[in-house]
């Protein structure tokens, strides 16, 4: 697309990711006729954080029939042996209370549980592939599979199969995309939002249009608003995925006098390879992050534990734990391992580009810990290994008890002693995804004023909306929002030109 055919423009989405795609589509199906999308990036760099996410999608299933319509290929594993269990409206509503301690608009909440099955379906029918999460959410332990935690299927390919998806359907709604666009404004009119100043090569431009979608992501990979917002150190924490989310959807609203809302204090922060580069790579995607640490320890530069490795499931806990990291002498930790577990690490694991070691000895092990004090190290590990613990089978598909007692932080599950050699340890620092603070929006994704009145003609979509999280993140709601708020953006425009 060029500048040249932005005229007369019915909808225009400020973004190129999930959220940004499926507004665009869904104001086609919702009649708009002239549609268009502004991209900060580059083309080979379109997608925002969507191009880099793993695929997780949590969404409400009753039974493996629910799972066999995202994705036929079940019908074909040894079902008799995997256990996929339910996931209800309910225990949905409940985890997402739980990790953002109750804090969560439960009006967003409620439509975002209630419309999320019907999103897999949607993206479905755009043509996107979903896969059963076997070896990331279900282990086989005894010869069966459990699932836990919510998380039956991922999208197959993650986020460089969505993004492609995506924008092959885009090409085919006849939907262009204008690149290397920045928007850095909004028209305000006469009582409505009448289009966006954008800087585009060099050229400051102002683009028409009758209804305007943000979905232009949070303002994680500004440093700058890292630091004023979630304080020190952030703005040394490395950026999981594009270094396009720079805060300025959230600018452009604010300056119109559009609400905020949700905890701009807080972000997703995970563990990441303390040696990935300042942003995220696309040839590596999201593997620099390492989740399996509730099998392992975690040790700072004292060499001393600073936190409770098997509180949950890493898909509760490994959205806030990126924080822990940061607040530690020297912004790292190093996770540690034995050959009991080594089995149970993901692919991420095993990529070349990794921050790796290991011995056949804990002391040996010890020196090669950069930056950590090899004594305390040495004495953490005996006192962990020595702390008491129950007569309880190691489970990895379960909360299975298997904890220590005695300790400063005791490990709740998974407690296997560290006694198998060879050892294996990965040096991790703090990798932010997106932030948590946004837009302040009505269930049909309009955007307020401070007054609580939609601003005409003004919606948002994805990680720009504020209210959904609070301090912690449950794995896979996040493109599950984009594409239940993008949806409804994008009619609401469509509904709007109509009018």
């Amino acid at each position: 697309m060029t500048l040249d055919e932005l005229n007369d423009i019915d909808v225009l989405v400020i973004g190129a990711g999930n959220a940004a795609a499926n507004a665009a589509l869904a104001a086609r199906e919702g009649g708009a006729k002239r549609i268009a999308l502004l991209e900060s990036a580059p083309e080979e760099a379109r997608g925002g954080n969507s191009a880099f996410t793993g695929g997780a999608f949590r969404f409400v299933y009753d039974s493996v029939d629910d799972l066999l319509k995202l994705a036929p290929d079940i019908a074909e594993l040894d079902l008799p042996n995997i256990d996929f269990g339910t996931y209800t409206r309910e225990q949905y509503f409940d985890d997402i209370g739980r990790l953002t301690e109750f804090r969560a608009d439960p009006d967003l909440t409620d439509v975002l549980i209630g419309n999320s099955y019907d999103a897999a379906l949607w993206l479905k029918r755009h043509g996107v592939r979903f896969q059963p999460a076997l070896g990331r959410q279900a282990f086989r332990v005894e010869g069966k599979f459990r699932f836990w935690g919510g998380l039956a299927c991922h999208i197959l390919g993650g986020g460089t199969h969505l993004v492609e998806t995506l924008h092959h359907a885009l090409k085919d709604a006849g939907i262009g995309v204008l690149y290397r666009t920045q928007a850095m404004g909004l028209l305000h009119g006469d009582g409505r939002i009448e289009g966006v100043r954008a800087m585009h090569e060099g050229r400051q431009v102002d683009i028409r249009a009758k209804a305007v979608v943000l979905a232009c992501g949070g303002f994680e990979s500004s440093a700058e608003m890292r630091a004023r917002y979630l304080g020190p150190n952030w703005d040394l924490a490395k950026v999981r995925g594009t270094r396009y989310n720079t805060g300025w959807g959230h600018k452009m609203a604010m300056e119109i006098g559009a609400a905020v809302t949700g905890h701009w204090s807080g972000a997703h922060a995970v563990q990441w390879d303390m040696n990935a580069p300042e942003y995220g790579d696309l040839t590596i995607g999201d593997r620099f992050q390492k989740h399996n640490y509730p099998f392992g320890i975690l040790v700072n530069a004292k060499g001393e534990r600073f936190l409770d490795e098997g509180l949950d499931f890493h898909s509760f806990t490994y959205a806030k734990y990126g924080h822990e990291v940061l607040r530690q002498p020297g912004l790292f930790a190093w996770q540690i391992f034995d050959q009991k577990v080594v089995k149970l690490l993901r692919d991420e694991y095993r990529i070349a580009r990794i921050t790796k070691e290991t011995a056949n000895t804990l002391e040996e092990l010890a020196p090669k810990l950069t930056g950590v004090d090899p004594e305390g190290f040495l004495r953490t590990v005996r006192a962990y290994n020595e702390a008491p613990r129950p007569d309880v089978s190691f489970n990895p598909n379960i909360h299975d008890g298997l904890r220590t007692s005695g300790l400063g932080i005791d490990k709740t599950n998974w407690a296997n002693r560290l006694d198998t050699p060879p050892f294996e340890a990965y040096g991790v620092t703090t990798g932010v995804t997106f932030t948590f603070g946004g837009l302040k929006v009505s269930t049909e994704a309009e955007v307020l004023d401070t007054s609580g009145t939609p601003i005409r003609g003004l919606f948002a979509a994805g990680e720009i909306v504020g209210g959904l999280y609070y301090h912690n993140y449950g794995s896979g709601t996040g493109l599950v929002a984009g594409v239940v708020f993008g949806r409804r953006a994008g009619a609401g425009a469509a509904r709007l030109v109509a009018r």
